[in-house]
């Protein structure tokens, strides 16, 4: 196989398939990035077994062909490179040699054949718009568990109905639910399955750079979720077992709210934070006629107290909350205000955004702290 490709190409496309190659396997192939040149173009394959991604790009093709490189070390060499037409040759012990100007390398790679296949896409069931699904992954990503042991709290419950898209995320101490108002063609009742928080790390980088309007085709079989950019393919296996049922920790009532100021809020909470226990990140908050306040103390390190106006009427409520998963909540909330909604101080607390756009949907729940 030979063929020669502009760098900048070469960079967009290998840069893509850089969380997706493992770094650390037992099965060194996986470290590579496939590569197929024919008909005028380069195609690129990564995958962990779990995940997978191809591209491809425009490439002069001298010997149409396939072959296997490291991917990381491939990226890193052509980036130090000057920016001009790069030429990959492989031999047949499977080294490939690259030149560029008056550079030139070689690189051990491994056979194509030892190279493991990616399922087959099937046919499409809904197009969904990537900048949607992009701000709903950013809203719910966080709330994710990174616990092993709870592989089902590993991704977040994706929902597909023909008139919206909901996604689900709990780590079993809050949850954040994101739902869009959409018109799905090709959807009837409701499409349902987990997917894996890596898949949702590369839908946002791909995403970002589909560009606003860009639409994403996506299908599925009995294990594999498949997103379709244009001419990137993103593969990935659905998680198992079953997403708890996130309907019934959802508050049906809060007798209290008040609405604050996302960024005084956060700020708030980031300063008296860190008087809290590095482990609990506990913090309290106090809502009391015409202010919340909020609180913490660590008896070896000091304590701090902040109070930030609201138009509050209701009776005296103080809850204890994890700072850093209000702060989470606040981070990823575009809008300039959040809406605090509470009932007592053994009830889990709500957040969402005060004066959302139509048609959409934020919730994150989380659950009260004893301190």
């Amino acid at each position: 196989m030979e063929f020669t490709v502009s760098k900048s190409d070469l960079v967009r496309e290998l840069g893509l398939s850089q969380g997706v190659v493992e770094k650390k396997t037992t099965i060194p192939i996986l470290s590579n990035v496939l590569l197929e040149a024919a008909d005028g173009k380069l195609t690129l394959t990564a995958t962990d077994l779990e995940l997978g991604i191809r591209s491809s790009c425009a490439a002069r093709v001298t010997k149409k062909g396939a072959g296997t490189i490291p991917a990381k070390r491939f990226l890193d060499y052509v980036r130090l490179l000057p920016d001009a037409d790069i030429t990959v040759k492989f031999m047949d012990n499977h080294w490939a040699n690259l030149t560029c100007g008056r550079s030139k390398t070689r690189i051990a790679g491994m056979s194509r054949e030892s190279y493991p296949e990616l399922p087959k896409r099937p046919e499409a069931i809904a197009s969904l718009p990537a900048a949607t699904l992009k701000a709903m992954i950013e809203k719910t990503i966080f709330a994710i568990s990174s616990e092993e042991s709870r592989f089902t709290l590993n991704g977040a419950q994706l929902i597909l109905k023909p008139d919206a898209i909901t996604l689900v995320a709990t780590d079993g101490h809050r949850l954040a639910l994101a739902e869009q108002a959409v018109e799905l063609e090709g959807i009837t009742g409701a499409y349902k399955a987990l997917l894996p928080k890596k898949a949702m790390q590369e839908i946002l980088k791909l995403s970002a750079d589909a560009g606003a309007d860009a639409q994403i085709e996506f299908s599925g079989d009995d294990n594999h979720l498949f997103f379709q950019f244009g001419d990137r393919l993103l593969m990935s296996r659905k998680l198992s077992g079953n997403f708890p049922d996130y309907e019934r920790v959802l508050p049906k009532e809060h007798p209290h709210s008040v609405v604050l100021g996302r960024d005084d809020f956060k700020q708030t909470i980031d300063r008296v934070a860190q008087f809290s226990d590095e482990r609990s990140r506990a913090i309290r908050l106090q809502a009391t006629s015409g202010e919340v306040k909020i609180y913490s103390s660590l008896s070896e390190t000091g304590e701090s107290e902040e109070s930030i106006p609201v138009e509050y009427k209701g009776p005296a409520v103080e809850i204890g909350f994890n700072a850093s998963y209000m702060g989470d909540f606040l981070r990823a909330l575009p809008e300039s205000e959040a809406e605090f909604f509470f009932k007592d101080g053994q009830s889990a607390g709500e957040m969402r955004p005060n004066g959302a756009p139509d048609g959409s949907t934020y919730r994150y729940v989380v659950m009260p702290m004893r301190i």
